[in-house]
């Protein structure tokens, strides 16, 4: 039985869903119209490692842009998204360490927008509202893990965007 789950860990095929999706965090998705998408670059060893999955920030970005699309879902350039009420900004990071032959890694997706502070309702300040993220390790020739795990992530936002945003009102 050890060395089952041995050989299960070595091979990268566990990993762990956290999430900040609650009725609550799906509520602040009410009304957004669209998002824009923003992937923070990946570490170096992610990089070397990647290439032949085409893991890459901007292989992300496109995944994810043509996800929401495919869905319905509004992808706002820069300059749409510095205009539209609330700024809501589809943050994307892959966090990762490495030794010789797996890479840990965590991958967030999350929902930020403009929020303003009960306290003193002058300041307003982009804040995370909604949010989801994976764990997991996968052997450095198994990287498209993490590729699946965004996709999984991603179909979790577009899920809880249209659970509480109707298809009939969208532009």
């Amino acid at each position: 039985m050890n060395l089952s789950i041995t050989i299960f860990v070595v091979f990268g095929l566990y990993s762990f869903t956290y999430a900040i999706d609650s009725d609550l965090t799906r509520r602040t998705l009410k009304g957004i119209k669209g998002v824009h998408v923003i992937v923070e670059d990946l570490q170096p060893h992610l990089k070397e490692y990647g290439q032949k999955c085409f893991l890459n920030r901007i292989q992300i970005e496109k995944d994810v842009e043509n996800r929401l699309r495919s869905s319905g879902i509004e992808v706002l350039t820069r300059d749409r998204w510095l205009k539209t009420e609330g700024r809501p900004l589809l943050y994307i990071n892959v966090n990762s360490h490495n030794d010789i032959f797996r890479v840990a890694y965590d991958v967030k997706i999350e929902l930020r927008q403009i929020v303003s502070m009960e306290a003193n309702p002058e300041i307003k300040t982009l804040a995370s509202t909604w949010s989801i993220n994976m764990t997991g390790i996968a052997g450095v020739e198994k990287l498209d893990i993490i590729r699946d795990a965004l996709a999984n992530l991603t179909d979790s936002f577009i899920k809880a965007y249209w659970g509480v945003n109707s298809k009939d009102n969208k532009k």
